[in-house]
């Protein structure tokens, strides 16, 4: 009587393993499609976001992405934590698609995406695997972007700018320097050279609030911009742009028919051939796409220019070109916890960084 109305009960590990796997699948969908925590790694959008925040990135803003690799192992992103191998397989691809969403990225979105690069070798992974990256979506599509002089313009006027975004000065000083232990109270990033005297010269990275009071200091002889020379997209001799000067540059938009010629096709080969699938080769008469002669090429994505508010120590859109809609994370929304690793033990924890929303 007692085993039919109780015919089975569970032992205390098979009950462990359920609750086990029950919370692994919750927290995985909850972390593909809903929000998923991340660290800031490197100052590249200081002082917008300071190297220890901890934020949410919500995926509902601009509509989750449906796994291109759905056979992963939980938690870990690319690369399994101890034996270094990868944490996912290829036996399944899904083509991108993602669920609606309530907003559009709009201009100036602090934005999570995959790096784009790493569609490249030696990495060679599929575009959801790709390593998280978070900059401002400073161009969307269809926007026109160009740097002057190291000033950000967008559709001809000043592009995002803000007190928290840092650019690099050169600061040369007496004999005496800078105190590495100020530079370091203060979080001032730099890098020190020396001139032919022997005479210190600093690069720092600052904001212009910081800069004007650096200017004050008795020891410091002269203050003058960084010129930043980095080669910049397309990275080609017909552009010859660089990190403080490039563009006019259109940000694809999808549905754009784009010209194919000698000029525009270092601009959008990444495009054609990595992001998009296809095929694209240059002959004696003329340019081809999967075979096919063509002076023109249709659009299949969104894309987006992305940048850093550490303008001169970041890496982004001026080195790696468009980002597409693919590679879209999520949003960043707030950060839930700031760790100052620099900070003694009572000021690990930046307080005044707790819940505070980002943009």
């Amino acid at each position: 009587e007692f085993k039919k109305k109780y015919p089975y009960k569970k032992t205390v590990t098979r009950e462990w393993a359920d609750a086990i796997i029950f919370a692994t699948i919750a927290a995985s969908l909850i972390r593909g499609f809903l929000i998923e925590a991340y660290m800031i790694p490197t100052g590249s959008m200081e002082r917008t976001l300071l190297v220890g925040d901890f934020l949410f990135v919500s995926k509902l803003n601009y509509g989750p992405r449906i796994p291109n690799t759905p056979i992963a192992f939980p938690f870990a992103h690319h690369t399994m934590p101890i034996t270094g191998s990868k944490a996912y397989s290829e036996l399944i691809h899904i083509p991108y698609k993602r669920l609606p969403g309530f907003q559009a990225i709009e201009r100036n979105d602090v934005v999570v995406f995959n790096y784009p690069v790493e569609a490249d070798a030696p990495y060679n992974r599929p575009v959801d695997k790709r390593e998280n990256y978070i900059k401002r979506a400073v161009g969307i599509s269809g926007d026109v972007v160009e740097m002057k002089n190291g000033n950000l313009v967008v559709n001809g006027k000043p592009g995002y700018d803000s007190d928290d975004v840092q650019k690099a000065y050169v600061v040369f000083t007496d004999a005496s320097g800078l105190s590495p232990q100020v530079l370091k109270d203060k979080r001032m990033e730099y890098s020190q050279q020396y001139d032919e005297n022997g005479n210190p010269v600093y690069i720092l990275f600052v904001t212009q609030e910081e800069i004007e009071e650096v200017k004050k200091w008795s020891n410091v002889k002269e203050v003058m911009m960084y010129d930043n020379a980095s080669p910049a997209f397309p990275k080609s001799d017909l552009y010859n742009w660089n990190f403080h000067n490039f563009g006019p540059l259109k940000v694809p938009s999808k549905g754009d028919v784009v010209a194919l010629n000698e000029l525009t096709y270092p601009l959008y080969e990444r495009i054609i051939t990595v992001y998009e699938g296809n095929t694209l080769e240059k002959r004696a008469d003329g340019i081809y796409v999967n075979g096919v002669k063509t002076d023109a090429y249709p659009i299949k994505m969104n894309y987006y220019w992305m940048m850093g508010d550490n303008r001169d120590n970041s890496l982004d859109s001026r080195d790696f070109g468009f980002v597409p809609e693919d590679h879209i994370v999520g949003k960043a929304l707030f950060t839930w916890l700031s760790w100052d690793t620099d900070g003694t033990f009572l000021s690990k924890i930046r307080w005044n960084r707790i819940f505070r929303g980002i943009n």
